[in-house]
């Protein structure tokens, strides 16, 4: 078995590494990236990347067409990765988000690649009152990124011949890993708690999230990895988390309270309602991958995030303005012209990509 993960050096990528290399120790395994965030390492005394066997760098936008030849799997999980940077950046994420993830797929079926794992998200379903939202459900995306994932997944329905299509419609991300995103529901309470010892929710609770933890987004990918067209079809698009997890926020808010003692909290009652609220039916994910289901609960998902945070010393109070912020992070390396508008690295004081990688493997053993 031969792996090919694109976007392996983000929050979730750098997880689902450390899982298939451990789920498949004979697997030759291989990362490709455009390491924008190559540098926001989370208290890892070593690189993520230990886990493969070569790693890759270079623009997604770019891959050629002939680079998958050999493999058996390819898990795509680049992106512009939330609402803030869609909106930043709407076209990036139109380009990055659909269409190099359908041209990689095109080129992965070409190549004879067996399985193709497509990072999508269950913020398609946008505006989603009442009953929780299956697959069988209309969609209704409202921001860009949301958007992006679902033309994606249209797309992919597209691609004829053998390769099976797995696009996973995950939960929101939350959970510890060694490239930490603070720019995350659950993490942000958390981080809060730690540094400031309150909580501030700005809408009036009420809204839903449904939540996956990063490591169990990993067991997903590798259920994916080996999904065979029976079980479920050649093209399957499938949310990917548990009943158990959708939570409105005020609840999680309260748990990460009582969970950090002496943190106060407060909710703003008055607020308008926040149309960002959906909840989401997991049943096919239940009974299709029967062996893969998440495992994590939200206390699991908070402590793990207290006990890693509290491991790196963390009490920044500004931290919405540090590199954990993957906006922060992009708008850092364009002001310092290591990136372009348009997300394309371009020479700054000779400061590349395997530059920048190669400072932060400095940096960590200083």
């Amino acid at each position: 078995m031969k792996i090919l993960v694109i976007g392996n050096m983000g929050y979730v990528g750098s997880v689902v590494v450390r899982e298939l290399a451990l789920r498949h120790p004979s697997a030759t395994l291989h990362g490709y990236d455009t390491a924008y965030f190559a540098h926001c390492l989370t208290n890892a005394e070593l690189l993520p990347e230990r886990y493969l066997d070569q790693q890759f760098m270079g623009d997604v936008r770019d891959i050629p067409a002939d680079f998958f030849e050999g493999y058996t799997a390819v898990v795509q999980l680049a992106a512009i990765s939330n609402d803030p940077m869609g909106d930043r950046f709407a076209a990036v994420t139109a380009e990055v988000n659909q269409q190099a993830t359908v041209e990689i797929a095109k080129a992965a079926a070409q190549a004879g690649v067996e399985n193709f794992v497509f990072a999508s998200s269950c913020s398609i379903y946008g505006i989603a009152l009442g009953a929780p939202r299956s697959e069988l459900d209309p969609v209704a995306p409202v921001t860009a990124y949301a958007c992006s994932k679902i033309a994606a997944e249209e797309a992919l329905a597209g691609i004829g011949g053998d390769m099976v299509i797995t696009s996973l419609r995950f939960a929101t991300a939350c959970g510890m890993s060694e490239r930490l995103r603070l720019d995350l529901v659950l993490n942000d309470f958390v981080a809060c708690a730690l540094s400031q010892q309150h909580i501030t929710v700005l809408s009036d609770g009420s809204p839903w999230r449904p939540l996956i933890d990063v490591s169990d987004m990993a067991r997903a990918v590798d259920w994916a990895v080996q999904r065979k067209p029976e079980n479920g079809g050649r093209i399957l698009n499938i949310n990917t988390g548990s009943n158990e997890r959708n939570h409105q926020v005020r609840d999680l808010a309260t748990a990460v309270a009582k969970a950090v003692p002496g943190t106060t909290l407060s909710i703003n009652t008055q607020a308008p309602a926040d149309s960002r609220s959906y909840q989401v039916d997991f049943s096919l994910f239940a009974k299709l991958a029967p062996e893969h289901q998440p495992q994590m609960t939200l206390i699991d998902s908070i402590m793990g995030l207290i006990n890693g945070l509290k491991s790196m010393e963390f009490s920044d109070t500004q931290f919405r303005a540090s590199r954990y912020m993957r906006l922060h992070a992009l708008q850092a390396h364009i002001t310092a012209r290591r990136l372009s508008e348009n997300l394309r690295w371009q020479m700054c004081d000779a400061v590349t990509p395997s530059a920048l990688s190669a400072a932060t493997h400095i940096n960590l053993e200083a």
